[in-house]
């Protein structure tokens, strides 16, 4: 009898487990991460719908990004691929995204939901009205409530949620009310629910300084980005003021220097554009020291580091890209920061550990994949 009784309470233990989640996921309690990679064009910055769209970013993918050890992958979304104009769901897109969260948790990777581009923000746009029009905050707080009715079953241990990447507040206060009001708005619905607040302007290590932090929750983690030096990372990158840009650049050492500026001719917009660079130094001790900004506010808070993302286009040096990636592991390694690199395909930007379907294997073993 005795017998019977515990296997009866192990059934209801497990059917109570299971029964307001997705099946055959761990119900961990702690969101632990360490190596990701970012799901770039998927659900963000791509034109694609209907099976173009779902046919981008599949079962064989996610069981790649396994295979070769990453335990998790930054999940970016866009508003208007999410949302109709009118605020209601696109219904399609919401089952996509379900699917691949499912799929992914399945396969034993986290995920962390990322809001990528809003119709009031864009993280390169200097025109946003997120911060300055009331309406736009009130409908970024009730996507956020929607997105949450979507997704509260899925476990805390797996699922996390980033509020907006690479904010663009002119003032520290907008970003953090906007902070703290969408903070509210998720914890109403879901009171452990990780969450992922990145530093202001872009996200960069140098506005951890200026985050105020919700107290007193630990289901929180501090969020930055890393490209430095721009010049290296995003060399003759299309989309930037220093496209045209063809004089040399190095990592480690200095970036350019005086002499080599100036003996390069080139469109003089985009050398205009990289005269900051002009004798500045980077080594794998400058990224300790300006990521050690970052480590230093998290602590005191007693919360995770994460770097959303990072990467070298191959467009300058090759021995020089793969050193910075190598450094920039090393480097977060000793401060035991979880990061997802930029990004899992290659969207003709120049990023992407896949290239025209085969993988980058010397990027691989640079960022210590392989």
């Amino acid at each position: 009898m005795k017998i019977k009784l515990v296997l009866l309470l192990q059934i209801l233990l497990t059917l109570s487990c299971t029964a307001n989640g997705p099946e055959n996921v761990p119900q961990d309690i702690s969101f632990e991460i360490n190596r990701g990679v970012n799901i770039a064009y998927f659900l963000s910055q791509s034109t694609h719908r209907g099976e173009k769209r779902a046919a981008y970013f599949t079962a064989e993918d996610i069981k790649t990004i396994k295979e070769y050890g990453f335990d998790h992958i930054r999940l970016p979304i866009d508003e208007e691929q999410m949302f109709k104009e009118d605020g209601s769901k696109d219904t399609k897109a919401f089952e996509l995204l379900k699917w691949t969260i499912d799929y992914s948790i399945k396969s034993g990777l986290k995920v962390i939901v990322d809001m990528h581009i809003l119709r009031s923000h864009h993280f390169t746009s200097g025109s946003n009205t997120l911060f300055t029009d009331v309406k736009a905050q009130e409908d970024f707080y009730q996507m956020w409530r929607e997105i949450s009715g979507e997704l509260r079953d899925f476990p805390n241990s797996m699922l996390a949620y980033e509020l907006l990447n690479e904010p663009q507040a002119k003032k520290k206060e907008d970003w953090n009310n906007l902070v703290h009001n969408c903070y509210k708005a998720i914890r109403e619905l879901e009171p452990e629910r990780v969450i992922v607040i990145g530093t202001n302007p872009s996200q960069s290590y140098l506005g951890a300084k200026y985050l105020d932090i919700p107290k007193n929750d630990r289901n929180i983690i501090i969020s930055f980005h890393y490209y430095d030096p721009f010049l290296l990372t995003h060399y003759r990158a299309r989309w930037t003021n220093q496209k045209n840009f063809d004089g040399p650049v190095h990592y480690p050492g200095v970036t350019i220097s005086q002499e080599e500026y100036d003996q390069t001719d080139c469109d003089p917009t985009a050398k205009e554009a990289v005269r900051a660079y002009i004798g500045q130094f980077y080594d794998r001790a400058v990224f300790r020291k300006n990521i050690r900004q970052v480590v230093e506010v998290a602590s005191k808070y007693g919360l995770q580091v994460y770097c959303g993302e990072y990467g070298c286009l191959p467009s300058p040096p090759e021995n020089d890209r793969l050193t910075w990636h190598s450094d920039i592991e090393t480097v977060f390694d000793q401060f035991s920061i979880a990061r997802a690199i930029w990004c899992y395909k290659d969207n003709k930007d120049g990023f992407g550990i896949i290239k025209d379907g085969v993988p980058d294997e010397a990027m691989l073993k640079a960022i210590h994949m392989k």
